[in-house]
């Protein structure tokens, strides 16, 4: 581990804020959702507790942490100092967020296993890795894109609020109704296509097309989100 991403866990550890917000309450979440796994049985089983679990992860954990984060470093002018280094841009980058992500991975990777264990076990584990991945992904770069419009770590408490609200809405929405009717919005929507491949791999509903479909939408998500931390991420506050 790079000597950024190293710091950056020991701040991490040291940080009330990201560690309730990225890791209390996703897993507080989650637990109730496993805990309750009967109650929405009828809804769409362990394949739509599993989507909106990563989802819940994904989006209060990585994304929301992921922005508080570099508002921090910019705030006080560390992101400045850093790149006075050697280090590259994306180094500097990586090191800062690789550590939330990691745990992140590691959070839903504990949860999924718990879900699999009290519940039925997953249909196609590569197809829900491949899921994840795609959200985890798509939620680094929208925190980045994000952090460009957010001047402090309190103001991410308002600026991450519609990404984390509506990926989860999505997820929800996706996961209790399913794709068959407005198969084109719901899979357009962001988060939208990996919440449902989510589900299908965990019930064994996915089949090769599917998953090009689904994956195709989230992939272009990522790009669009990678497109815009390009042009909105700040390495210095605004004057």
């Amino acid at each position: 581990m790079s000597p950024i991403a190293r710091g950056e866990l020991t701040q991490i550890l040291r940080n009330r804020l990201v560690l309730v917000t990225g890791f209390l309450l996703p897993s507080v979440s989650a637990a109730f959702l496993i805990h309750q796994r009967e109650l929405f049985a009828g809804i769409g089983g362990a394949g739509y507790i599993a989507a909106v679990l990563v989802f819940t992860v994904g989006a209060l954990g990585l994304y929301s942490s992921a922005v508080v984060t570099l508002a921090s470093r910019r705030q006080n002018l560390f992101l400045k100092r850093l790149r006075s280094t050697a280090t590259s841009d994306a180094g500097i980058l990586t090191g800062l967020l690789l550590p939330i992500t990691a745990v992140s991975l590691i959070q839903i990777s504990v949860l999924l296993a718990v879900l699999a264990v009290v519940a039925d076990a997953p249909a196609h584990l590569p197809l829900l890795a491949a899921a994840v991945l795609a959200v985890m992904a798509m939620m680094l770069g929208l925190g980045l894109a994000t952090a460009g419009l957010t001047d402090s770590p309190e103001h991410a408490q308002i600026t991450t609020l519609p990404v984390v609200l509506g990926t989860i809405a999505v997820a929800v929405w996706v996961g209790t109704t399913g794709t068959g009717e407005l198969t084109a919005l719901k899979l357009l929507l962001p988060g939208g296509a990996a919440a449902d491949l989510a589900v299908r791999a965990w019930s064994g509903e996915a089949a090769a097309a599917d998953v090009l479909v689904r994956l195709a939408p989230t992939l272009a998500w990522i790009a669009l989100a990678l497109t815009l931390a390009v042009r909105l991420f700040r390495w210095e506050p605004r004057r």
